[in-house]
C-alpha cells in the first residue's frame, strides 16, 4: 500500500513511517514543510500528487497549556480541527481510508471507569481537547472509511515527553513531587506504530482506544518506575538514596493553564475483539525505551 503519514517529524509519525517501511509499504511522511494542513489548497494538491491508498493523520498541536493562550487559540483550531477536516475532505474525494489519532481529552476525565471507544459523552475540559474532538467529528461526519484511535500519555524517541522531562529534572534535584490523582496508562509510539500498521491494512473501521497494557497508574507511579529502571541501568543519581519522589494531589501541585483529566483510563477490549494484538506491558515498553535513548 501507499500510505501518507502526517506529522512525520513527531514521535508517533516518525515511528509509524518506519514501521510501514519495514513491512514493505510505500510510506510517505510529510510535515509542515511539505504539507501545511491548515491550507486546504496545499492539502488537496499534495494528497492528489501522492495519490495514496490511505492517510494516517498524526500531525497535531499537542502543547496543551500553550493552547489556552489567547494568541494561540485560533492556530490550535486551524491545526487540530480545520487541518483534519481539510484532509478528510480529500480522502472522501479520492475514496481512501483515513486514520485520525485522537486523545482521551475529548472526555471530561471524571470518575474512575475506563472510557469506552464508542462513548459519545464528550465534554472536553480545555482548548486542546475541544479542537481534537472537533477533528474527530469532522472525520466521522465526512467519511465512512475511517479509524479514530485515541491514545494517552505518549512517549517516543523522536520528541519530548514525560520520561525525558523526569530524567532531566532528576539529574539536578534530590526531591521531586509528582501528581498521584491523575490516572491512565502510558503509550510507547514504537509499539503503537505496529498496531496502526496492523489496522490500516484492514477495513475494520471505527473508534478504538490504544495504550500499552499493564493496568492503570498515576503519574507518580510512572515517575517512580522510570527512576527505578534508570537506576537499575547503572544511573545511581536516580536511586532512592539520591532522589526522593513524593506524591501530591493536582490541587497541591498547582494550577496549570489547561485543566487536566483525572481519569485517562481507556478501555481497549475492542482491539482484541477485532483481531488486533494489544500493545505490550508499559513496564516492558519503558525498559526498551530507556535502552533506546541517552540517559
Amino acid at each position: 500500500m501507499k500510505i501518507l503519514v502526517t506529522g512525520a517529524n513527531g514521535q508517533l509519525g516518525h515511528d509509524t513511517v518506519n514501521e510501514l517501511k519495514k513491512r514493505g509499504h510505500d510510506a510517505i511522511g510529510v510535515d509542515i514543510e511539505e504539507m501545511d494542513i491548515t491550507d486546504a489548497a496545499c492539502v488537496s494538491r499534495v494528497i492528489h500528487e501522492i495519490s495514496p491508498d490511505a492517510v494516517i493523520h498524526c500531525a497535531a498541536w499537542t502543547a496543551v497549556d500553550a493552547a489556552e493562550d489567547e494568541e494561540n487559540k485560533e492556530k490550535v483550531r486551524l491545526i487540530n480541527t480545520v487541518g483534519t477536516e481539510n484532509i478528510a475532505k480529500v480522502c472522501k474525494e479520492l475514496d481512501i481510508k483515513m486514520m485520525y489519532i485522537s486523545t482521551d481529552y475529548v472526555f471530561d476525565g471524571q470518575g474512575d471507569t475506563a472510557w469506552e471507544p464508542d462513548c459519545k459523552a464528550y465534554a472536553p475540559l480545555n482548548v486542546y481537547g475541544q479542537t481534537k474532538l472537533d477533528g474527530e467529528l469532522a472525520v466521522s461526519s465526512l467519511l465512512s472509511k475511517y479509524f479514530i484511535v485515541r491514545i494517552a500519555w505518549v512517549f517516543g524517541v523522536n520528541g519530548n515527553n514525560f520520561i525525558k522531562t523526569m530524567l532531566k529534572i532528576g539529574k539536578t534535584h534530590d526531591k521531586l513531587t509528582v501528581v498521584n490523582d491523575q490516572i491512565g496508562t502510558p503509550t510507547y509510539t514504537f509499539d503503537l506504530a505496529k498496531l496502526l500498521a496492523d489496522m490500516i491494512e484492514t477495513d475494520k473501521y471505527g473508534y478504538y482506544h490504544a495504550t500499552n497494557e499493564g493496568g492503570y497508574i498515576s503519574w507518580y507511579e510512572f515517575a517512580k518506575e522510570i527512576f527505578s529502571q534508570a537506576a537499575a541501568l547503572g544511573h545511581s543519581e536516580y536511586d532512592t538514596a539520591n532522589l526522593s519522589v513524593l506524591p501530591v494531589t493536582t490541587a497541591e501541585y498547582g494550577v496549570s493553564k489547561a485543566a487536566r483529566p483525572f481519569n485517562s483510563r481507556l478501555a481497549k477490549h475492542k482491539l482484541t475483539e477485532n483481531g488486533f494484538t494489544p500493545l505490550p506491558d508499559w513496564k516492558d515498553a519503558l525498559k526498551r525505551y530507556l535502552n533506546e535513548i541517552t540517559i
